[in-house]
């Protein structure tokens, strides 16, 4: 199979279960994995990387080999990571060009960056780009996964993984991603458009609606007479989905007045609310299923999702010919703003081992403008080794936000001795570095700084102009006379 990228022709792979590749391959495979269970990690890799040259979609020998590289990673220490780190540069520029024109190669090429460092997001960005060109979506997803689990708030990778998730017939958790990422970022409708596609596509299939409307069988035994059947034919291509979630709902709550302690179908009238923004109504059914006892973290979730996206929903409606129209929006802003930090602090109270909720209810603090208690939870949540780096930096910028230039710089500082990695984070920390150090007049210091990002992304903020400026300056001095 093949199809058009762009103005590039790209074949795609097909991924390969252990039964769908050859008797040859399998033997290879049994090899890589005795190998890999022996701890000869160099020879399990050598092995691997061998056989997904010959079979780049056999997803379980890319996940052994991924494996293997952690391992080794892990054995190597310190030293052989940041050598791994200092070679990877040139990897990633031919990777992004063989990503042009030949995705095979960059696949190949990713894992050379990986087998340097296995945390790489670069590298892990590059396999999963190659992968969904490729429309190998169990390798992309592996790899998102991973470059999600360190940054969890990257729009980017989030949404893309949504995508991918769709592709594999895990609507249900794409969704979820999508509900989690609406609660970082309230403000952005096109997520919130997104959610609803998606949810509404899970409506569909999970109603049955489009068995009904396309399988003739299907429908026509649901009709009383033939006069409905050619109704339907007529109308239904043009039907609004309102009606549709009236039907699903009207069988949800029939089905839940059968069987009254079957609280599923009250969670489905409640979702089928939502869609219908009928918010509310939605609500109750939702507070309905946890006094009847479901005390599920995912109800509590979805009771919050709601409270939010009602609050969205009454933003959209707002007229803006009004005289009090933006008093309101700064009104319903504000409360969103207030309800949001205090069910985190809920949850912070109710779960206070959890360093994963600190951290994020020090981000809202901060996106809040409320720098004390950011700092205090932030610092708090530098406990947790899955979030410590993400931490430091919004600590960091606080204390500049406070004017703590020498507090600011000093977190920065610890946080990219740490952050081996030269990703997006690790450009951030440089970049805020360069920016305090230059507030207290440390120019020679900062430029460095501006320099590491500008050797590797010319177009990252205004890096480039920074740098520019400062060789313009030094040759503006040369040439002058004295």
């Amino acid at each position: 199979m093949a199809f058009f990228e762009g103005c590039r022709y790209v074949s795609a792979v097909a991924e390969k279960a252990m039964a769908e590749v050859s008797s040859a391959v399998r033997e290879q495979f049994r090899k890589g994995n005795a190998a890999l269970a022996k701890a000869n990690w160099d020879y399990a890799i050598e092995i691997l990387k061998e056989l997904l040259r010959q079979e780049p979609g056999f997803f379980e020998a890319r996940m052994a080999l991924h494996a293997a590289q952690i391992k080794k990673g892990q054995s190597a220490g310190l030293f052989s990571k940041v050598v791994g780190v200092a070679g990877n540069a040139q990897l990633i520029a031919r990777g992004q060009l063989a990503l042009r024109n030949n995705p095979v190669e960059a696949l190949n090429l990713a894992e050379e960056i990986l087998g340097h460092d296995p945390s790489s997001h670069l590298g892990h960005r590059l396999l999963a780009d190659a992968a969904a060109l490729l429309e190998m979506p169990r390798t992309a997803i592996a790899s998102l996964e991973a470059m999600r689990k360190a940054r969890p708030d990257d729009k980017k990778i989030c949404l893309q993984l949504s995508g991918m998730l769709e592709k594999v017939n895990q609507a249900q958790q794409a969704e979820g991603l999508l509900k989690q990422l609406c609660r970082i970022y309230p403000d952005d409708q096109s997520l919130f458009q997104e959610l609803k596609n998606v949810s509404a596509r899970i409506t569909m299939k999970d109603g049955g609606y489009n068995e009904m409307v396309q399988e003739e069988g299907g429908y026509r035994s649901v009709l009383r007479n033939e006069a409905e059947t050619v109704a339907l034919e007529q109308e239904h291509l043009h039907q609004k989905p309102i009606d549709t979630l009236d039907m699903l709902i009207d069988k949800a709550e029939a089905q839940l007045a059968e069987e009254p302690d079957n609280l599923r179908h009250a969670i489905e009238v409640a979702r089928l609310n939502v869609q219908k923004k009928e918010f509310d109504r939605a609500l109750e059914y939702y507070h309905y299923a946890l006094e009847k006892g479901i005390a599920d973290a995912h109800i509590e979730r979805a009771i919050y999702d709601t409270q939010i996206a009602k609050l969205n929903h009454t933003l959209s409606l707002l007229d803006s010919a009004e005289p009090s129209h933006a008093a309101e929006i700064e009104r319903i802003r504000a409360e969103r703003a207030t309800f949001i930090i205090e069910d985190c602090k809920r949850r912070a109270e109710k779960y206070p081992t959890d360093m994963s909720i600190r951290f994020e209810l020090g981000q809202l603090h901060f996106k809040a403008g409320q720098l004390s208690e950011a700092i205090h939870e932030l610092q708090r949540a530098q406990t947790n080794p899955g979030v410590r780096l993400t931490a430091m930096n919004f600590l960091g910028q606080c204390f500049a936000q406070r004017g703590m230039h020498d507090i600011a710089i000093r977190t920065f500082r610890n946080a990219l001795r740490e952050k081996l990695v030269f990703d997006e984070e690790r450009k951030e920390l440089h970049y805020f570095l360069g920016c305090e150090l230059q507030k207290v007049n440390k120019d020679e210091e900062a430029i460095e700084q501006f320099k590491h990002i500008y050797e590797l992304d010319i177009g990252y903020r205004d890096v480039a102009a920074k740098v520019d400026a400062y060789y313009a300056k030094i040759d503006a001095q040369g040439s002058a006379p004295q």
